[in-house]
């Protein structure tokens, strides 16, 4: 996705303004992605691509033939293949690092461990910690794993962890693109990363002891739960360093993913099978989710393309609003287009423009609470369902296949984030961007 972005931000022509009700298309692949599985799980396995690509091509259309704006699509694509790129390439470089695990964890040695895979985040994305993680995550719990481990390790180190440095999360890194300071993050979100990331390991703590409770006497004693750790495949963090060095490659174009996929390839190929059947690698969590996102990518675009043009209707006119419609869009949309839409209407109410470097020094310097606002909601919220961030659908794919039980698309986001996150967000909006703000 990174890599795109040069792509992306450069000028398309006049602004679009689609047809409101071009969006359904996207609404209703959300909703066969939360009921397919459930209303006919054989069915919507097989046959999920196809209603993908179908109401994608319903978008796509409708640009290209309704709207006369090919262009706008081909932007699309390069992103989506960025995407792509930058999210297989890191599912197959962590698929060649097994870290074995023995024992069972108690609830504090996994808080530990969601500590450093949101630390860790900063340093290799939310998806590369993810992808890295999300194994031994599994195995170290395993004799009484449930949906709500799986759950909090997305909400935390596939989310809200990656707030910290533009590396962590594409919006993020998108402002970075458009000259936001690269240490601003640090200097300016580190409070609301302390609350957030803290909170929901305390929030999980509750949760797992009560699980824990609830484990056999073996499972409890001391010993077992006592974890030793080995480490195989270290050959691959050259391959991380690879993509992430291709990650700031913006020139010449295509350059970026290439190398991305040498990596992939490169390591692919130099890691030793039982590295690879230790942790039951197959192709199968990143197919699922090139699948899907070619349906996502195309059919939100009416969806971004209708809010940047009628953003100044909302009106957005305070640091609460923008990160609540910030993190609303960013639940369901892809979070670092809808970060962009937003910082460009809040530049755009200071008479500021997006594309002008001094304007946006003077909207860091000025305004960075709105900056604050806009990125919290992108970051947090893209916690909220499956598909809010990348690496999200993978962890649940990765958790499927070693046949971990795990919420469905409306389970996850009715009785987990819903019920926690929002609240919990709340408090963070109380802390940051109301009248009794506490930072």
């Amino acid at each position: 996705m990174f890599a795109a972005l040069p792509t992306l931000l450069a000028a398309a022509g006049p602004t679009l303004d689609p047809h409101p009700g071009m969006i359904f298309p996207f609404a209703l692949l959300l909703a066969a992605i939360a009921t397919g599985p459930f209303i006919n799980k054989h069915w919507w396995e097989h046959h999920y691509h196809h209603v993908a690509l179908a109401l994608g091509a319903v978008t796509v259309g409708y640009y290209v033939l309704g709207l006369g704006a090919p262009v706008r699509m081909l932007h699309v694509a390069h992103e989506y293949v960025s995407f792509i790129a930058l999210i297989g390439s890191l599912f197959v470089v962590s698929g060649g690092i097994h870290i074995r695990v023995k024992g069972e964890a108690t609830p504090g040695a996994n808080c530990v461990f969601l500590l450093i895979g949101a630390v860790l985040a900063n340093f290799i994305g939310t998806t590369g910690a993810s992808m890295l993680l999300i194994r031994p995550w599994i195995r170290m719990n395993k004799y009484r794993i449930t949906a709500f481990h799986i759950v909090f390790f997305i909400f935390i180190v596939s989310n809200v962890g990656g707030c910290l440095t533009p590396i962590g999360d594409p919006p993020l890194f998108l402002g970075y693109l458009r000259g936001v300071p690269f240490w601003w993050t640090l200097e300016r979100c580190w409070e609301a990363w302390g609350v957030a990331v803290f909170g929901l390991i305390g929030i999980f703590y509750a949760f797992d002891s009560k699980n824990f409770l609830r484990a056999p006497k073996p499972v409890r004693d001391k010993e077992t739960a006592q974890e030793t750790w080995k480490i195989d495949g270290l050959h691959n963090l050259g391959f991380l360093g690879l993509i992430l060095a291709a990650v700031f490659l913006r020139n010449p174009p295509g350059l970026s993913e290439a190398l991305m996929v040498a990596a992939a390839v490169g390591s692919y190929f130099t890691t030793a099978k039982p590295v690879h059947e230790a942790n039951d690698f197959t192709f199968a969590p990143v197919k699922e989710v090139a699948w899907l996102f070619i349906g996502i990518f195309a059919t939100m675009v009416p969806a971004l393309d209708y809010l940047e043009t009628h953003a100044g209707q909302l009106g957005l006119n305070s640091e609460m609003k923008f990160y609540w419609c910030t993190g609303a869009l960013s639940g369901v949309l892809d979070n670092a287009p809808t970060y962009l839409t937003f910082l460009a209407a809040a530049m755009g109410r200071h008479h500021l423009s997006l594309s002008n470097p001094a304007d946006m020094t003077t909207f860091v310097a000025q305004h960075d609470h709105e900056l604050i606002a806009i990125s919290l909601g992108a970051v947090f919220f893209g916690a909220m369902t499956y598909i809010g961030n990348g690496p999200n659908f993978m962890v649940k794919s990765i958790a499927d296949a070693a046949k971990v039980k795990t919420p469905s698309f409306g389970d996850y986001f009715f009785r987990y984030a819903l019920p926690i996150l929002v609240p919990f967000f709340a408090l963070v909006a109380l802390l940051f961007f109301s009248r009794w703000r506490v930072f």
